[in-house]
């Protein structure tokens, strides 16, 4: 057998995708590539094979295309033939690499309405730690938190964020009232090397070095629940803190408009994927519904 005459797999996926939906648009749309590129590949998969497959504009198949996808279909199915997927015939495989935060706080309250739409599904969720080289080197999908420049990686922003000091009610009670910034000086600011305190000092006229001293961690869902348990105020960007500020583990400072304005988080979260991914169907539904629920 001739690998010359061995169309590629993307093509035959697009050519399969064209002939169910006959719209470049709504296969564009199922494959998460560009109409253009569905062009192409259709183009590129009649050259290879040395037939038309397609007889008109509204994407009729000709009588060999009609033959071929046939052929295809079968092809396609015993290709998803798993062989560990005996315990879920025909399910597709999903791994996920997210922060641990951002699972907590955004991704695992939507998660439901994912599987619950697309039950041909099985996710995988791994906890990826980029700062401690905690890397899901196989995962088909990652989360990261960043300022968005990653060479080795193709990837969309999900979503930005804008930072706030928070703390606990009984730690304002205790050590507050905090009406203007530069009552923090009396605060106990815990730290964490993913939001460093220079950006909100600086939109607020602060010349403040960055803390030195005081409680540090990794993670900004340790550090929110170090500030619920009354340990300081903590910079946390507001929609990963959503959970603790919506069952009031967690207040914001003050009254005044200083103390309450946010400041946008220099950094965002980013979805990223290795070249080739979004040619798989259920990468490419998983990006499209992330980018909905979030919003």
């Amino acid at each position: 057998m001739s690998a010359a005459r061995i169309p590629p797999v993307q093509c035959l996926l697009t050519f399969e995708t064209l002939a169910r939906l006959r719209s470049v648009t709504l296969a564009s749309e199922e494959l998460c590539v560009t109409p253009s590129a569905v062009s192409h590949r259709v183009r590129q998969l009649e050259q290879t094979l040395g037939t038309k497959l397609f007889g008109r504009s509204d994407f009729s198949l000709t009588v060999e295309g009609i033959e071929y996808l046939a052929h295809v279909r079968e092809g396609l199915a015993i290709l998803q033939k798993f062989p560990t997927s005996a315990a879920a015939p025909g399910k597709r495989k999903l791994r996920l690499a997210v922060t641990p935060t951002f699972a907590r706080s955004i991704l695992i309250p939507r998660l439901r309405q994912f599987t619950e739409a697309y039950p041909e599904i099985d996710l995988t969720l791994q906890v990826s730690i980029p700062l401690l080289d905690v890397v899901a080197e196989d995962a088909d999908l990652l989360v990261r938190f960043g300022a968005g420049r990653y060479s080795d990686l193709e990837y969309v922003c999900l979503a930005k964020d804008e930072v706030a000091p928070l703390a606990s009610p009984a730690y304002v009670r205790e050590h507050g009232p905090f009406e203007t910034p530069a009552d923090l000086e009396r605060a106990s600011l815990l730290r964490s090397p993913l939001e460093p305190w220079r950006t909100w000092f600086a939109a607020n006229g602060l010349d403040w070095p960055e803390p030195i001293d005081g409680s540090q961690f990794n993670d900004i869902g340790l550090m929110c629940d170090a500030a619920a348990a009354g340990m300081g105020v903590a910079l946390v960007r507001l929609k990963l803190g959503a959970p603790w500020l919506d069952t009031g583990a967690l207040v914001r400072l003050g009254s005044s408009e200083a103390m309450r304005r946010s400041v946008p988080s220099p950094h965002a979260h980013y979805l990223c994927w290795r070249t080739g991914a979004m040619d798989r169907w259920e990468v490419g539904a998983f990006a499209d519904w992330l980018k909905k629920a979030i919003g």
